[in-house]
């Protein structure tokens, strides 16, 4: 939400708790966190000097000096919300900062004065008056410290029951489980299971460590459309062509129909969030909620309802993309970079990506060379079609060469439309597709979205430009 739309302690309850329902980080369950928050807001609505802080806190990310903002003590010093009860200062910074918190891994900052520890009458909830610490009771042997280099993570699996995992860890011995181990860079912060026959499901792992804190979420990098990161520090850029205006396009999808414009992210915008609430869109936020569709059923409005904090795209280096999904729920991905680091056959995958988890599922330089090679298997192909129905390859068995030419127009099928499939990502919203579910296509589900990613299909012009191919004609 941009700083003219934030609201003041001036404006209603609800207004102020849905603006405040925005900037959490998805450990709660949606109803526990707006109880949770409407609790906070009616008991400060007397104190708007302590409520102003706390929405600058919350809406700035803390980049603000904010005040305290306090509650009363209860007598055994906890807060019930929900029928749940817990210590104050540790249910908002849960909602607001670390989902995965431990009660005993906050300290107060200095200039905190009415802090848990400190006993007084009232408790200071601003999540940003208080940093997490490693907790004594935390055995830290098995976190690694963040460094320039991805973490190892190693195949894993079993014969009997079909199921494979990529764990983070140091790299054993040769076999393990029956599996030649692989060295897989490609999972950031995700664990990886089969679920299905064709559904890998992605976990977040271990949080990371770094400096005596804890971190949940790799940091986000912020900076432009070029920016460089370890492995992509040695590397020039696929093209000297000038990166496009916007990144990427996002369509939003109710089944097989369009819903709303087509919404473009500007290069200037590295990471967009694309979630269910009413805010207006713009920038690096596209939001489906405010999205109308006449021919809407009771489902789709069912399952969009669970859309909630959505996901996170991060563009990254020339065009690689990260996803985090921020949702309570998970979301379905459409990734040949995905498919092909498992080992699957392009687009023969579904990836189901939980809360939290943040992976990457697409990567540039993989594509392009994709493109080159289609493309030039496409035209080599085209050129021995032609020349075998002319008769110029007579083969066994053939009759005017017709039966090469049939072997052949699988090769030479490959169009335009394939290549630009390599520059698209689709994601799904709450609901799966695929062999493991109803849904055999993502245009059965609810609610879910396509991504043109614009550098891509740059690069796709410029292939076809160097070795142009026609779309596959049908034979006579």
């Amino acid at each position: 939400m941009s700083i003219t739309n934030t609201p003041t302690s001036n404006d209603a309850c609800l207004s102020i708790v849905h603006s405040l329902m925005c900037h959490r980080q998805g450990g709660e369950s949606e109803t526990f966190a707006k109880r949770a928050i409407e609790s906070l807001v009616k008991k400060l609505k007397e104190k708007k000097d302590e409520l102003d802080s706390l929405i600058t806190a919350i809406t700035t990310n803390g980049a603000h000096p904010s005040k305290c903002v306090t509650i009363q003590r209860t007598l055994d010093g906890r807060l019930q919300v929900a029928g749940r009860k817990g210590f104050p200062h540790v249910i908002y910074a849960r909602l607001w900062r670390w989902p995965d918190l431990h009660k005993n891994e906050l300290k107060h900052v200095k200039y905190c004065q009415y802090a848990f520890d400190l006993k007084c009458d009232s408790v200071c909830v601003n999540p940003y008056h208080y940093e997490r610490v490693v907790s004594p009771g935390i055995d830290l042997s098995g976190l690694t410290l963040q460094s320039s280099g991805q973490p190892t993570s190693i195949l894993t699996g079993s014969h009997s029951d079909g199921l494979l995992q990529i764990a983070s860890g140091p790299q054993p011995g040769p076999r393990q489980n029956g599996f030649t181990t692989q060295p897989a860079t490609y999972h950031h912060n995700s664990t990886t299971t089969w679920t299905g026959s064709r559904t890998a499901a992605y976990t977040p792992t271990i949080p990371h460590h770094q400096n005596g804190h804890l971190q949940h979420h790799p940091p986000m990098h912020p900076g432009h459309y070029w920016p460089v990161h370890n492995e992509l520090a040695f590397q020039p850029p696929i093209s000297n062509h000038p990166a496009p205006e916007y990144w990427c396009s996002i369509a939003y999808f109710e089944m097989d129909v369009q819903v709303g414009e087509t919404f473009k992210v500007p290069s200037s915008c590295p990471v967009v969030t694309v979630d269910g609430y009413v805010d207006p869109s713009g920038g690096d936020r596209f939001c489906l909620g405010q999205l109308s569709n006449v021919h809407r059923t009771e489902a789709i409005e069912r399952a969009r309802l669970h859309i909630g904090k959505g996901v996170q795209l991060e563009c990254k280096g020339e065009g690689d993309v990260w996803v985090r999904c921020l949702s309570d729920h998970a979301v379905f991905v459409q990734s040949y970079y995905l498919d092909r680091e498992a080992g699957r056959a392009p687009g023969d995958a579904v990836h189901k990506i939980y809360p939290s988890a943040y992976i990457k599922v697409f990567d540039l330089r993989q594509c392009h060379r994709q493109m080159q090679q289609q493309a030039a298997t496409a035209q080599a192909a085209a050129a021995a079609q032609a020349a075998a129905v002319a008769g110029n390859i007579p083969g066994p068995g053939s009759v005017g060469g017709i039966a090469p030419a049939i072997s052949l127009s699988a090769a030479a099928g490959i169009g335009v439309d394939d290549l630009r499939r390599l520059c698209i990502l689709r994601m799904s919203f709450v609901k799966g597709w695929g062999p493991d579910y109803p849904r055999q296509s993502i245009k059965e589900t609810p609610c879910w979205i396509e991504i043109h990613l614009h550098r891509a299909l740059q690069l796709l012009d410029e292939v076809l430009h160097t070795m142009p191919i026609a779309d596959p004609q049908p034979l006579d």
